[in-house]
């Protein structure tokens, strides 16, 4: 190990599993040997060094997310991907593509094999051909349907010790949890009557960490998935994943060292792999995953999303600004992941000391009257409070009833500038990328709030309508597109450039970039009202060079310094201005 590895990993390894394991650290320590061993230096990604660059944004699909009549959808993705996506997005993020039993692929019943019905591990290959790939390492719980699970009800190796059971009247009060249904579940195995510790359903069954056997499976799979093409492993639900009665089991000293250990695997054994953790709490809960650069690659912006919808339903930027304005930079080496949509819903939690709680309830009533969904979750003195809202982006985007959809579309465009601006990595969910709409149906078909936002698309409808100009996703998909293609021809938008907001009007949402290296520096303007916003000279004096023209990276047009003695922003208007 020493000699092939480097001493300092090693060592920290060792370290990492006392704290988890004490006296079992040796034996662990022998164990990841051997694991390493097995799978040897799994080759770099990319040629490039660099971790990412301005050409960086992610794509967020499910695999089963375009389909055709014999075809598999994963051969359907690739496909409109290779064909439109490729001058838009370096990689896409294939949400679970295992045999599943609910929650649209985060209740995996294994790890290893891709469902029939989406297609093989050639067709994710495939897509590898000319995109990078991000996994979902669903790391928390498993199905109750799995190998495992089922080895618990009858008390075989190793499943039989792989989960945790208490007796039903166990105090769980002090437990943090993001739903409403009974932490403890109730199950039937050949020893009598159990109750399993379900954070999420009764269908997804928490591990045991305490258990290292769980952990080596979990970096088995891990090497496996990147082994499979994964350039970015997306840790589910970390928040969760330690548990110890009588605490908050959300946080714990114990999860952020899994997360060093998983990191720290990864540089012995495939430095060009990424870890991103997906943990939906406030700001300066979320980015402790950065660690102090040794945890965590990319963690979600999670108070962007409300934070810009908050803008847009307001008409005023000032709390985005002012937290944006405050934001430090991640550690080096580390990059935020920039979003306003998902396949999950819009968290509200981040909101938590950001904006005062009536402004919330704003944004509650705002997205009822949009037809979206309030879903809840238990909080520690046992009411419920809301957790998220589920809405599609563009639905949320909409105003007043029977509003021009020019304006509806000009709205959500520019919400969607807000992300690519700032500093990070952006991805984008493929229903925002074509302006969908609310799938009341499919909520009341599966009776779940988030299928909401989870639709699917035929093929021929997809491409009819992204071509079609008539149509919603025949506007907003190719402005879309080109948005993200001009982001990625302009290094001001390097995922590390220097960044700094500036309060010109309440109505506008101003970032500056500028990458030191280069010197290309990106004013980026979003007017998030409804009205128009004119900036004086002298505003302009102060924010754009006194002697350069400035192109405007979206509309083509530029600015003139000494020839415009204003500049008016349209509502809901984006302006990126560059120069050098």
């Amino acid at each position: 190990m020493k000699k092939h590895y480097g001493s300092e990993t090693a060592e920290r390894l060792r370290n990492r599993l006392k704290i988890l394991y004490g006296g079992e650290a040796g034996r662990c320590f022998s164990r990841l040997l051997m694991l390493i061993g097995r799978y040897g230096l799994l080759a770099e990604r990319s040629g490039s060094k660099a971790l990412w660059s301005e050409k960086d944004a992610l794509l967020i699909a499910y695999p089963d997310m375009v389909s055709a009549p014999k075809s598999a959808p994963l051969r359907e993705l690739k496909k409109f991907a290779d064909e439109n996506l490729r001058q838009a997005f370096s990689a896409i993020h294939l949400l679970p593509f295992f045999p599943y039993s609910s929650d649209d692929g985060f209740s995996v019943i294994h790890y290893r094999q891709v469902n029939p019905g989406s297609g093989t591990w050639d067709d994710i290959r495939a897509i590898g051909e000319n995109f990078q790939l991000m996994f979902d390492l669903v790391l928390n719980h498993v199905s109750r349907q799995s190998g495992w699970f089922d080895d618990f009800i009858n008390g075989i190796a190793p499943g039989r010790s792989y989960f945790i059971d208490l007796p039903a009247d166990a105090d769980v009060s002090a437990v943090v949890r993001p739903r409403t249904s009974p932490l403890l579940s109730p199950v039937k195995t050949q020893s009598g009557d159990r109750h399993v510790w379900t954070t999420f359903s009764d269908d997804q069954i928490d591990f045991n960490y305490a258990n290292p056997d769980v952990l080596f499976e979990m970096l088995d799979i891990l090497l496996f998935y990147v082994s499979m093409g994964a350039r970015i492993i997306r840790l589910d639900a970390i928040a969760y994943l330690w548990k110890k009665p009588g605490t908050p089991c959300i946080h714990l000293p114990e999860t952020h060292e899994v997360v060093k250990i998983f990191r720290d695997v990864l540089r012995l054994m495939s430095p060009g792999t990424l870890l991103l953790t997906e943990t939906n709490v406030p700001h300066d809960e979320n980015i402790q995953y950065f660690g102090e650069g040794d945890e965590a690659h990319m963690v979600y912006q999670f108070a962007l999303p409300p934070l810009i919808l908050h803008a847009f339903v307001s008409g005023k930027a000032d709390y985005l600004s002012k937290w944006a304005s405050e934001l430090a930079p991640p550690p080096k080496g580390c990059a935020f992941l920039n979003f306003t949509a998902s396949h999950d819903g819009v968290g509200v939690r981040p909101l938590e000391g950001l904006v005062p709680p009536g402004e919330l309830t704003r944004l509650l009533e705002h997205v009822e009257k949009r037809g979206g969904r309030i879903s809840r979750r238990k909080a520690g003195d046992g009411t419920e409070q809301p957790y998220e809202l589920n809405v599609t982006w563009f639905d949320a985007m909409g105003g007043a009833r029977n509003e021009p959809a020019d304006l509806h579309i000009r709205r959500f465009l520019c919400s969607q500038a807000i992300p690519l601006a700032l500093r990070g990595i952006p991805a984008v969910y493929f229903h925002s990328l074509t302006g969908a709409a609310n799938d009341l149906k499919e909520i009341k078909k599966t009776g779940h709030n988030r299928s909401i936002n989870r639709g699917k698309w035929r093929a021929d409808d997809l491409n009819r309508q992204v071509k079609d100009p008539s149509g919603v996703a025949g506007r907003v998909f190719p402005q879309y597109c080109a948005m993200l293609a001009a982001r990625r021809q302009h290094s001001a938008f390097h995922p590390d450039a220097e960044q700094r907001i500036l309060n010109l009007d309440s109505r506008l949402f101003v970032v500056w970039r500028k990458n030191s290296q280069t010197g290309e520096q990106v004013l980026a303007l979003h007017n998030v009202s409804d009205s128009e916003v004119r900036l004086s000279s002298q505003a302009l004096q102060e924010i754009l060079p006194a002697k350069k023209n400035c192109a405007d990276l979206l509309s083509g047009g530029s600015y003139s310094p000494g020839q415009q003695a204003e500049m008016t922003l349209k509502p809901f208007q984006a302006a990126w201005f560059c120069w050098k």
